[in-house]
């Protein structure tokens, strides 16, 4: 079969690798989606010549299959694999990493975090785009029937990891929430809260984003370049801020933009990944009495409540997607997410 790899520079190929086949407590899976997401592109712009960890290659074992929004039916299944783990036929999705399974953070679904370090799919183990993807058993999140295999490849990462931010925040419909960042992953962020029944503030520079976070729910859109953010929302919120702010930019600008906006006593949490902030501790956090929350992903657990709640809100997790691309057109797809002004893609096969 025929896999992307990420080669560094802007470029990448389809290249040749085998069939997977299922080892012992294995199952393979045949992909249907395999999402885009924002942080693929680090890899994808990486230099030429980068560090295995940065250009998406394993441990001295070559190249790896990128992508790591996989979901698809299950193909084969190894030895010891249970019905009740993995049946052939099954609509799953796959929570993209693999621990020791052993370790207190395993031991509660958070493989991510595993103290003897983890597999990442899609950057240290082979990902989704591709025909075929072999994982754990343990991995595996049904997809409930209502959803898409487009969906249940966002909720896979992305739409996934907007939902575990503002879990952990608590937002609830009393809220005031200033998203900063309208890409995927604050476009779910501003599905999601509104679903909860928050007032939503959006801002982003991209004309484009902030138009698609209008048609997702946010009451007021904002370009932060051409608007003092946290003046503007001080003015929306008759002079308190926003009780609670998201930065999914992964910028410094973005980081620091949320902290300011944030009320007294409110939550501040970052989930774009990357690069580092400098906040002022007086007056912006201390004399605010701030909590920032630092939110990375979520557990299986949380990947299958998430599935549930979009089910039973009737949040339309496919209309995050603009650009729907085959293995083939990975080039020309990667190209285009690259400018960051476009909606998600996600490849089909």
């Amino acid at each position: 079969m025929r896999g992307v790899v990420f080669t560094g520079g802007r470029e990448l190929e389809l290249a040749q690798f085998p069939d997977p086949v299922p080892g012992p407590s294995e199952v393979v899976l045949e992909m249907k989606a395999s999402g885009m997401c924002g942080s693929d592109l680090r890899i994808y712009r990486a230099p030429k010549g980068g560090s295995s960890a940065t250009l998406g290659l394993g441990a001295g074992a070559g190249p790896v299959i990128a992508g790591h929004e996989p979901c698809g039916v299950v193909a084969a299944v190894g030895a010891g694999v249970e019905p009740r783990q993995a049946r052939i036929g099954a609509r799953v999705m796959v929570h993209h990493y693999r621990g020791c399974g052993v370790c207190p953070h395993c031991r509660t679904d958070w493989t991510q975090m595993c103290d003897a370090g983890s597999t990442v799919y899609g950057v240290t183990g082979h990902g989704g785009h591709a025909p075929f993807m072999k994982v754990p058993a343990s991995t595996l999140v049904p997809l409930p029937e209502p959803l898409s295999f487009s969906a249940g490849a966002a909720i896979s990462c992305g739409t996934g990891t907007a939902y575990g931010a503002l879990r952990r925040i608590n937002l609830s419909g009393n809220d005031t929430i200033a998203i900063f960042g309208q890409g995927p992953v604050g476009l779910s962020a501003t599905q999601l809260a509104r679903a909860m029944g928050a007032r939503v503030i959006a801002l982003d520079p991209s004309p484009e984003r902030l138009a698609r976070a209008r048609d997702f729910g946010a009451e007021t859109a904002l370009d932060p370049r051409t608007n003092d953010p946290s003046a503007a929302i001080r003015d929306l919120t008759r002079g308190r801020g926003a009780d609670l702010t998201l930065d999914t930019s992964g910028t410094a600008e973005g980081r620091s933009a949320a902290a300011r906006a944030a009320r007294k006593w409110g939550t501040v949490c970052f989930v774009g990944e990357g690069g580092s902030v400098t906040i002022e501790v007086s007056p912006e956090m201390l004399r605010k009495q701030l909590t920032l929350v630092g939110s990375w992903t979520f557990s299986t657990v949380g990947q299958a409540e998430c599935a549930r709640f979009i089910v039973e809100r009737g949040v339309a997790v496919d209309d995050l997607f603009t650009d729907r691309w085959s293995l083939e057109q990975a080039a020309e797809a990667y190209s285009l997410f690259d400018t960051q002004t476009t909606g998600k893609g996600v490849f089909l096969m």
